[in-house]
């Protein structure tokens, strides 16, 4: 099992963690944190060492009742940092989180090599049209509605069931426009109630055995676990690897996550077991 990421050859039949750089002020664990170029580099320098396969730029919270951002704002935020990443570690993967066509060429054009879309395509008319032009792998999340109306948006009558259909079709969709490396993201707390994400949890093999592609699972310091033991997302690395733990026994490929280290030992214990969905 691997993804192409222009020309490397990534191999997920081990898993992989992909390291959070929120170039935001809103984010909700590390919004602010990183202001100039320096603490930017650092930061990605810090999670490269660690041993993050991507770094994934995320340039528009979507946090739930996250403030809108223009289209020009979220360019002027992410292209800069893609090309500043590369311009000192050039051998980085860069994904960049967006749902808009236009900010995933431009950071394409200056060096990304993975598009991370929390829609799936359904935000942006163009957006899988343009990574079909461009033959970078796509991560496709599972949400509802905007960031701003997620919350509004949590019936199902079977969430796993309906979600499986969700894939299908924008798998349906990627494939005919060319997209050879599709990656799935259930979408932990998006469009979600706490319990409806444990019971993706509980099911999450299904969707890596049920469509056939490789699974991201992201609930790096999220409301699921905070929420859940009346915490912060400041206290929430100790769930947050509980749940890796788990996401890896039941087949996930890649950790999105805001700790490197901790998601890296996770992996190598994991590995050391034998065990595989």
């Amino acid at each position: 099992m691997h993804i192409n990421c222009k020309g490397k050859l990534i191999d997920l039949s081990t898993p992989k963690v992909m390291g959070i750089l929120n170039v935001t002020p809103d984010s909700f664990f590390d919004g602010g944190k990183y202001k100039d170029e320096s603490q930017l580099l650092n930061q990605a320098e810090i999670m490269l060492s660690q041993g993050a396969t991507f770094i994934d730029v995320g340039a528009y919270s979507s946090k739930p009742n996250a403030e809108f951002v223009t289209e020009d704002e979220e360019l002027q935020r992410a292209v800069p940092v893609v090309e500043l990443i590369l311009k000192h570690f050039p051998e980085a993967i860069i994904s960049v989180d967006t749902f808009r066509a236009k900010v995933a060429a431009a950071c394409i054009e200056s060096g990304a090599s993975v598009i991370n879309d929390i829609a799936a395509g359904l935000l942006d008319d163009d957006m899988i049209a343009t990574v079909g032009k461009y033959k970078v792998p796509y991560i496709m999340m599972h949400m509802r509605g905007t960031p701003q109306t997620m919350t509004t948006l949590t019936h199902y009558e079977d969430i796993v069931g309906e979600m499986l259909k969700y894939f299908a079709e924008r798998i349906d969709v990627a494939r005919k426009h060319g997209i050879d490396d599709i990656i799935i993201d259930p979408g932990f707390g998006f469009a979600k109630t706490l319990e409806q994400n444990y019971e993706v949890m509980k099911k999450l093999e299904l969707f890596t055995t049920i469509t056939g592609l490789p699974l991201l699972s992201g609930i790096s310091r999220k409301s699921m676990i905070y929420k859940l033991l009346g915490t912060t997302p400041q206290e929430a690395l100790n769930g947050t690897t509980v749940l890796n733990t788990i996401s890896l026994v039941k087949g996930a490929k890649i950790l999105r996550v805001h700790d490197v280290k901790e998601a890296m030992e996770t992996v190598k214990i994991f590995n050391a077991t034998g065990l595989m969905y």
